[in-house]
């Protein structure tokens, strides 16, 4: 699959089959992870892919009742390291949640390219998560996506125009 055509077709799964993943694809969108930029090449991420169907389903409560995260065949915790992200991003933060953020859309993409389908899960009790997942206290949990073969047909939600969201040389009042 084209990248454009990746970046197009990508929408957030919340239904899907009992499918099995195959291992390759999962190596092909781990290992797409894996290539992502970071912050002075920190690297910070770790990911855990989660297949046990009761370790899927005790993570359901934690995250905060989605069913769809028991639902598919495979989730994966991405998992960040601050002492491995760059620490004087814009002079006054770390790096971890942009490292993190760009290795999940590389998984996403790499995913889509599979045909499988993904969800950005934010909305999780870390605590929840740490002690299901065994998860040391130091490391934060930043995401969670299951991954599957989508059981529904996409549908692809509008976004802004360009002339919306792009400004030229400098900031335009609008």
């Amino acid at each position: 699959m084209d990248l454009y055509d990746a970046i197009r077709n990508r929408v957030s799964t919340r239904a899907y089959e009992t499918r099995r993943v195959e291992d390759d694809k999962l190596e092909r969108v781990l290992e797409a992870a894996r290539l992502a930029p970071s912050g002075k090449n920190g690297q910070p991420w770790i990911f855990i892919v989660i297949k046990d169907p009761s370790t899927r389903e005790r993570l359901v409560p934690a995250c905060k009742g989605q069913s769809f995260v028991g639902q598919a065949p495979v989730v994966i915790a991405v998992c960040g390291r601050e002492e491995l992200a760059y620490q004087k991003m814009g002079g006054y933060w770390n790096s971890l949640p942009v490292d993190i953020g760009i290795a999940v859309e590389h998984l996403m993409l790499a995913a889509e390219a599979e045909g499988l389908g993904t969800c950005w899960i934010g909305a999780f009790f870390e605590e929840q998560v740490r002690e299901i997942l065994g998860v040391p206290e130091e490391v934060k949990i930043v995401a969670l996506t299951p991954l599957g073969y989508p059981s529904t047909e996409k549908i692809i939600r509008p976004r802004k125009a360009l002339g919306e969201i792009v400004m030229h040389e400098r900031w335009e009042e609008r």
